[in-house]
C-alpha cells in the first residue's frame, strides 16, 4: 500500500495555477476537477494521499490536505512522516496568460516545482513523478519545452532511486478557463479520434484522464523497473493509461 504526495491537485492534469487567485473563488468545478487526484482517490494500492491546494480540498478517509493560500510555502508543508511518503507526483503547471507573464510562469513551472522535489528528497520519498511536456529539452531554442527540459534536469540530478518523467502531448479534456486555440485543437483531437479509434490522435493528443492514469501506473510501477529514470513518451501514456489499464 502506497502513501502519495501530490502537487497539482485541481488542474485538468497539470494543474492550471492562478496566481492572482480571489480567496473566494474556487479552484475546482465539476467538469474540471483532478483527474490524478480521482484516480489515486479510486485506487486500492494507494492508501494515503497528501494534497498540496491553495484552499481546503473536500475530505475523505485518504485524502489529507497540505492547504496554503501561499504557494511559496508548500516546500515547509511536505509531509516529514516515518516512514516517508513513497511517491511524490508533480502535476503543478500554470500558464504565461494566467501567470501574467514568462518570468512568472517559471517561477512556478519550475523554481516551485524544483524546490518541492528538494523537499521530497529530504524527508525520504524514493519514487518522483513529473507530468512535462512533450518536446521538452534543456537545449531548445523555445522559451517553455527548454523550461521544461530544465526542471527534468534539475530534479533528474537530485538522485531519488526513481524518477518518472511523463511527457505528454495536447492535453484533451475541459477547461474551465479560455483558452481558444487549444479549445480548437482539442476539438479536432477529438473528431479524429472519434472517426478513428483513436489512431489519428494518440500520436499527438491524449485525454487527461488516459494521462492521469498512465502517471499513477508509472508511479506504482517503478520501483520494479530497473532503470532508474524512465521517461514516458506519448505512445507509452496511451499504452498505461489506456490499452493496459486495470482500475
Amino acid at each position: 500500500m502506497a502513501s502519495i504526495v501530490l502537487a497539482g491537485s485541481t488542474g485538468l492534469v497539470v494543474s492550471t495555477y492562478r496566481p492572482h487567485l480571489n480567496p473566494n473563488e474556487s479552484l475546482i468545478t465539476p467538469k474540471q476537477g483532478s483527474n490524478i487526484l480521482s484516480t489515486l482517490t479510486a485506487s486500492p494500492q494507494i492508501h494515503h494521499i497528501h494534497a498540496f491546494a491553495r484552499k481546503s480540498l473536500t475530505l475523505s478517509e485518504k485524502i489529507h490536505p497540505l492547504s496554503s493560500p501561499d504557494s511559496k510555502s508548500w516546500p515547509s508543508l511536505y509531509p516529514t512522516t516515518n516512514p516517508a511518503p513513497s511517491i511524490f507526483i508533480s502535476a503543478l503547471g500554470t500558464t504565461r496568460a494566467q501567470a501574467g507573464s514568462f518570468a512568472a510562469q517559471r517561477e512556478i513551472d519550475y523554481d516551485l516545482n524544483l524546490a518541492l522535489a528538494k523537499k521530497a528528497k529530504e524527508a525520504g520519498t524514493k519514487t518522483y513523478v513529473l507530468i512535462s511536456s512533450g518536446g521538452a529539452s534543456s537545449s531548445s531554442m523555445l522559451g517553455y519545452p527548454k523550461m521544461k527540459g530544465e526542471l527534468e534536469d534539475a530534479v533528474t540530478e537530485l538522485g531519488f532511486d526513481r524518477t518518472v518523467i511523463v511527457r505528454p502531448g495536447l492535453i484533451v479534456g475541459t477547461r474551465e478557463d479560455s483558452r481558444p486555440p487549444e479549445a480548437a485543437l482539442r476539438k479536432l483531437a477529438n473528431f479524429m479520434g472519434s472517426v478513428s479509434g483513436g489512431a489519428l490522435k494518440d500520436f499527438w493528443a491524449q485525454d487527461a484522464e488516459v494521462i492521469a492514469r498512465a502517471a499513477v501506473s508509472a508511479a506504482l510501477q517503478a520501483e520494479q523497473r530497473e532503470e532508474k529514470v524512465w521517461v514516458i513518451g506519448q505512445s507509452e501514456v496511451v499504452k498505461l493509461g489506456r490499452t493496459e489499464w486495470k482500475a
